[in-house]
């Protein structure tokens, strides 16, 4: 078998498609160049629940320039979404504000957008429920939540363990409703051709794409054809089709020949793509004197919808995060009339490690301890849940070696008495976790192209986080060449099936197949192969996740400011330190790891969606309402890794990184600010009001 020889991974590369980005020539979806293109505007609904009585486009039909008109009464009829939220024009049900109920197809997106407007709707409008709480009547347990685990779990008696714990935490923790919004929306072009569909897309899964069109207009799968070669970020929202991708197909095919775009408007972004839920976290934590841990309760309850069941995984980090003999986990969803929520940048683990860290903080100080001297004294031995040993759990490393780095300060640990002039100043910090994926049934095919280079396909996708050159530094490896004699071909369904960029788990799982293809390649024609030799080979489930728990780690430590006289919050610094396996890439990785930090700032101080509970919609759905950072937001945040290779990951020696840097930094914020104000935060977002009784 052929290992990697580490000469090219971990080497710090740039973007080999950094070139094409900066010149402007990686076309993202819309951009893809077709001939004589039609644009789609969509309409959506009004109300918040009903039905539709009446829909009159004849004035619409009237525009000049208009191609078609869909509604449910002439829209073609779906086979079997996988969704809910596939059935695009199905019936004249509304679900939700904002759901897809009619679409313009014209000449020009003008003409669309003008001719949208005209078309008449009448509702029978009922009554709806667009209220998450955590004591809602029609709450229930769910089969199952994200990621297929079980929704509860108990070991112990965690009832007996609290009342006799000698210090016990028990606080509620909630997060609120909040949008991804990459910078590209989502995007699609569908044409028809010969029966056979083309899909420009901007998503993380082309071939679940691919998938999920095939069962919704009853086709077969190798007559699509989808292609996303590079992706203006997700974020999770484009690691599945949504009813837009479903629609322009739909739209498509009544215009063959025609290809009709659509770029999803900003205002809808807070619609039918997907979003985090809400979530509320009930917290317990039973502790001894000396601050180790006799009991652990997570009770979860988070925000569905009537259109397809999704149940954030909040409480699951819990079951494995901390030794306890003790421990129940519990989830409960809320159906609403709501979109679908949906993945968002580590959906489950980002909610729920919120609530478990700041806990953890607060039972720190009521025991008298160093918060990073509480983790280390309840850091468990082999994974509480399953009994597996670890792969490899360096988090006590992380934050030693981070707290070293970032000049932590263990004895002062009294809130609300530092002050630098007018600014009240705090420190926090907070354990991440995101568990290792490698997702079964990627294909790579290595073929010699002569002179010492080689051609790596397969069908991933490239987000924004570095897969184009990630992959070439696996292939080079892999291969025994250099990273300049790959060509690696990715985003396309013609191209061998890979698996979602999502999860963390894309580098992972695509990686393992580029090895085990290389493998291959080595064993039929050794190392004088002929141009043209060509090896292939599909990426199983991976062997060592049976007999480890593999996950990866970090400590997040940052820096807050608040100002004494205002309540405004600064963020000065921060700095995360991570135990991901072999790091790939070093340029791209930090990229990950200071991008999900910057995510979590965000979490903890800006994002909140505000749904109007009289109408049913966001109401701030745009980028100058729905508060993001800015640059002067962000200031000093880095990231360093501790050097290791864990080959039962993965082949390469290397764990997912795309998520982690998310986890835990939210917490750490909040837990920064308490330190500064001895104002305890436990809903984000952090509002200045809730500093002010605090202030000087």
């Amino acid at each position: 078998m052929v290992t990697a020889s580490h000469t090219a991974i971990g080497t710090s590369t740039p973007r080999v498609d950094g070139p094409q980005k900066v010149a402007g020539t990686a076309p993202y979806a819309y951009e893809h160049p077709v001939e004589h293109p039609a644009y789609l505007v969509p309409l959506t609904a009004a109300v918040a629940r009903g039905r539709i009585r009446v829909v009159d486009t004849d004035a619409a039909l009237a525009v000049p320039g208009v191609l078609t008109v869909l509604t449910p009464q002439n829209a073609a009829r779906l086979v079997e979404p996988d969704r809910g939220e596939h059935r695009v024009l199905q019936s004249f049900e509304v679900a939700f504000r904002g759901q897809i109920i009619a679409a313009v197809v014209a000449e020009t997106p003008e003409v669309a957008q003008e001719a949208c407007d005209l078309i008449a709707v009448e509702y029978d409008e009922q009554l709806h429920d667009v209220v998450f709480r955590a004591d809602h009547p029609d709450r229930y347990t769910p089969e199952k939540v994200n990621g297929g685990f079980p929704p509860d779990t108990a070991r112990g008696d965690v009832d007996t363990a609290l009342a006799r714990a000698d210090v016990v935490v028990d606080e509620t923790y909630s997060t609120p409703e909040e949008h991804n919004n990459p910078l590209e929306p989502h995007t699609a072009v569908a044409v028809w051709a010969d029966d056979r569909l083309t899909v420009y897309d901007s998503t993380q899964h082309p071939h679940g794409v691919a998938a999920a069109l095939a069962s919704a207009l009853g086709i077969e799968q190798d007559r699509i054809r989808v292609v996303a070669p590079y992706v203006g970020g997700g974020f999770g929202s484009k690691g599945g089709p949504h009813a837009h991708d479903v629609l322009t197909a739909m739209a498509a095919r009544k215009l063959p020949g025609r290809a009709v775009k659509f770029a999803v408007p900003r205002r809808d972004m807070f619609g039918y793509v997907g979003y985090r839920a809400p979530t509320v976290s009930r917290v317990r934590l039973g502790a001894d004197h000396d601050g180790r841990l006799v009991a652990i309760a997570h009770d979860s309850v988070v925000q569905s919808s009537h259109v397809d069941e999704f149940v954030e995984q909040a409480a699951v980090p819990a079951r494995t995060m901390y030794a306890t003999d003790n421990l129940r986990t519990t989830h409960r969803a809320v159906p609403l009339d709501v979109p679908a929520p949906f993945w968002m940048r580590a959906p489950g683990e980002a909610p729920g490690m919120f609530a478990l860290e700041v806990a953890l903080d607060e039972l720190a100080h009521r025991c008298g301890l160093d918060p990073i001297e509480l983790r280390i004294r309840n850091e468990p031995e082999v994974d509480p849940e399953s009994g597996k040993p670890w792969s490899s759990r360096r988090l006590v490393e992380c934050l030693r070696e981070g707290a070293r780095r970032f000049g932590w300060n263990p004895d002062d640990r009294e809130p609300g008495i530092r002050r630098d002039g007018r600014w009240l100043v705090g420190t926090g910090v907070a354990s991440a976790t995101y568990p290792h994926m490698v997702a079964p049934g990627s294909e790579v095919t290595v073929r010699y192209l002569g002179e010492g280079k080689y051609s790596v396909r397969t069908g991933a996708a490239d987000i924004g986080t570095g897969a184009w050159t990630t992959l070439t530094l696996v292939a080079a490896d892999a291969l025994g060449c250099r990273p300049e004699e790959v060509d690696v071909e990715i985003g396309d369904t013609a191209l061998p099936n890979a698996t979602v960029a999502g999860g963390s788990s894309g580098t992972s799982s695509w990686g393992s197949a580029i090895v085990a293809a290389a493998d291959e390649f080595h064993k039929r024609y050794g190392d004088d192969p002929e141009p043209g030799a060509e090896a292939s080979a599909t990426a199983g489930k991976a062997p060592e996740l049976e007999h480890y728990s593999i996950h990866s780690y970090g400590a997040h430590f940052a820096e807050v400011r608040v100002d004494a006289d205002t309540g405004e919050i600064r963020v000065p610094r921060m700095f995360g330190m991570f135990s991901v396996g072999r790091v790939v890439n070093p340029r791209t990785a930090r990229s990950q790891f200071i991008g999900g930090m910057s995510f979590g700032i965000s979490m903890a101080l800006f994002e909140e969606s505000v749904r109007d509970a009289r109408l049913g919609h966001v109401v701030n759905h745009d980028l100058a309402e729905y508060l993001i950072p800015t640059h002067a937001d962000i200031g000093d945040v880095d990231a360093a890794w501790l050097d290791e290779d864990d080959r039962r990951a993965t082949p390469m020696g290397s764990r997912g990184t795309g998520e982690i840097g998310i986890v835990g930094s939210a917490a750490a914020v909040v837990n920064a600010v308490w330190h500064a104000t001895g104002t305890r935060v436990r809903s984000l977002p952090v509002r200045l009001d809730d500093l002010l009784p605090a202030l000087p």
